[in-house]
């Protein structure tokens, strides 16, 4: 028993040994009361920096976007722009001019990528002589069906065409010209 004694006798003389005065004991405990005050004070300001920049970088981007929304009002002023947007977007013309619109039936790809080649030798299997007569006779009647089609649609054409013209005609004999009124 008495080494079991002894240890915490021991720890107790250690503790004894420690002494603090009152300057020390008031200097800590002001210590740990600005930490507990300060402590909180900062993580709030930090979180205000960090709100705040990034509220400025959403006030500068909505800067940018009105400034690009106030050129696009100030273009659509412009009657020159108007008509290029017209021009562009509704493919409007002015009267008299001639609109051509060419489409484009091409992928983009098809006219960019290149052919592979190979040097291996392919074999197809299949009626060869078949698909030959297939061709020859379908390929024919096909071809004639088109034909026929487009001479319905020119002939369709040209009746708008001639009745459009007739009724400008008739629309120009109905109007009493200046010099038969008086």
């Amino acid at each position: 028993m008495p080494s079991s004694a002894r240890p915490a006798a021991d720890a107790r003389g250690w503790l004894r040994g420690i002494r603090f005065s009152w300057f020390a004991f008031v200097m800590l405990c002001v210590i740990v009361i600005g930490v507990l005050i300060i402590a909180p004070t900062a993580r709030l300001y930090a979180q205000q920096q960090d709100q705040i920049a990034k509220l400025e970088s959403q006030n500068s981007a909505k800067k940018a976007k009105v400034e690009s929304l106030k050129k696009q009002v100030d273009d659509w002023d412009d009657p020159a722009y108007i008509r290029a947007q017209a021009r562009e977007r509704l493919l409007y013309v002015m009267p008299g001019e001639t609109s051509y619109l060419i489409i484009d039936d091409l992928p983009a790809t098809a006219s960019t990528a290149k052919p592979t080649v190979t040097t291996q030798v392919q074999e197809k299997t299949g009626d060869w002589a078949g698909t030959l007569v297939r061709s020859m006779l379908t390929g024919p009647a096909e071809q004639y069906a088109k034909e026929q089609a487009a001479k319905k649609a020119a002939a369709k054409k040209a009746a708008a065409k001639k009745a459009a013209e007739q009724k400008a005609k008739a629309k120009q004999s109905a109007t009493p010209s200046p010099a038969t009124t008086q």
